[in-house]
């Protein structure tokens, strides 16, 4: 599966996109969590201290905020959706 990074993630991760092997039936989730593990400087950029997503995070799946996903994080990947991870963006 393919993601696609942006501001202070890209340079994080190095590029604009990567591909991550996930088994069938992986969550978004799942995702993040293999997104961590290549990238551990990522965990303090994407959750709090409790360990939850950032509100101001965004993990869009389709084009669609996956928080608000019928079933949010929980929600099933497939090999062709298209996926974006955005951090705080601030501007001015």
């Amino acid at each position: 599966m393919d993601i696609r990074f942006y501001a202070t993630l890209r340079e994080l991760a190095g590029a604009r996109e990567l591909s991550f092997e996930l088994p069938e039936g992986a969550t978004v989730q799942m995702l993040i969590d293999q997104v961590i593990e290549r990238f551990p400087a990522m965990r303090e950029e994407l959750f709090d201290e409790n360990g939850e997503l950032f509100g101001h995070v965004h993990v869009f799946i389709n084009g669609q905020d996956a928080p608000h996903l019928e079933k949010a994080l929980d929600t099933p990947l497939k090999e062709t959706d298209k996926v974006d991870l955005f951090p705080a963006v601030g501007g001015g």
